[in-house]
């Protein structure tokens, strides 16, 4: 099925699933700015996807995490793409099924996200491990000057307990044989290994969001959209463009606060159910 040109239906005649979830990011949005101002309470920090080797990690993060986001624009862009192309889908698929998809496409985009943050990692924890198990004066002299000027005093606690280990590295240097300070310096180590852990916190419906545009992609390839609302280009073309450019800025920009490779694993997650789907012949 393909149409020449596209335009989405109002509000009022959204089907359920695409309204609902509208509206319920819209109500998680104002309890976040709310929660913040009144009680200083961070709703992030509970229902946003923590690194599930994190001690702050729970298992119902692949689904809250969702329903979060960072800011206005965060929210706006999210919120348009799931207006703009997740009315068609609900109404070809029907609410359970697009539902499912949605779903799926956001907890695979945060498979993927912290897949990569694996690999990315898992040496840090590898060396911070193996001086946690076998804390030697050297050793520890080595992380100190690796991790130099990377914790801000914005780090609360752990910049105090940074400074403090600080005095005790300084001890060791008159005092090698001491296996107090040898063990208190281990101390910080492992904090500073859970404070690497628990850092990362996904917030937002991107991947799911991308899940959808790829949907619409394969859905309606022919479909002209206007970019910026000038330029039209078809809706394969645009799908593929902006898969190749969130793959590239995955690599060039690993250090940004987007999670590129999320928007990823929801496109690619999406197309494998999509490609399941039509081989069960289910629609």
């Amino acid at each position: 099925m393909s149409y020449q040109h596209y335009s989405p239906q109002g509000f009022s005649l959204l089907p359920p699933v695409v309204k609902n979830l509208l509206i319920l990011n819209g109500l998680f949005f104002l309890a976040t700015i709310a929660l913040q101002q009144a009680f200083a309470f961070d709703i992030t920090s509970y229902l946003g996807l923590r690194y599930p080797g994190s001690q702050a990690f729970a298992p119902y993060q692949f689904i809250t995490y969702m329903f979060l986001h960072g800011g206005v624009s965060h929210i706006i862009f999210n919120m348009f793409a799931l207006w703009m192309f997740g009315y068609m889908l609900e109404n070809i698929w029907g609410s359970k099924r697009f539902l499912i998809y949605y779903l799926i496409t956001g907890i695979g985009a945060a498979l993927v996200h912290y897949a990569v943050f694996y690999f990315e990692i898992n040496p840090m924890i590898t060396y911070l491990n193996d001086i946690i198990e076998n804390p030697s004066v050297p050793a520890i002299m080595e992380f100190r000057s690796s991790i130099q000027g990377t914790i801000s005093p914005y780090a609360g606690e752990l910049h105090l307990s940074y400074l403090e280990f600080l005095k005790v590295t300084k001890s060791l240097v008159v005092h090698p044989d001491s296996q107090a300070l040898i063990e208190s310096a281990r101390g910080f180590i492992i904090d500073y290994k859970q404070y690497m852990l628990n850092r990362p916190n996904v917030i937002g419906a991107s991947g799911a969001v991308f899940g959808i545009l790829l949907a619409f992609g394969m859905l309606f390839p022919n479909v002209l959209l206007y970019v910026y609302f000038f330029f039209p280009i078809k809706a394969k073309w645009f799908v593929i463009l902006y898969g190749l450019l969130e793959l590239y800025l995955g690599f060039t920009q690993s250090q940004s606060n987007v999670a590129h490779f999320a928007h990823l694993g929801g496109m690619i997650f999406g197309f494998f159910l999509i490609k399941y789907w039509k081989h069960k012949r289910i629609y």
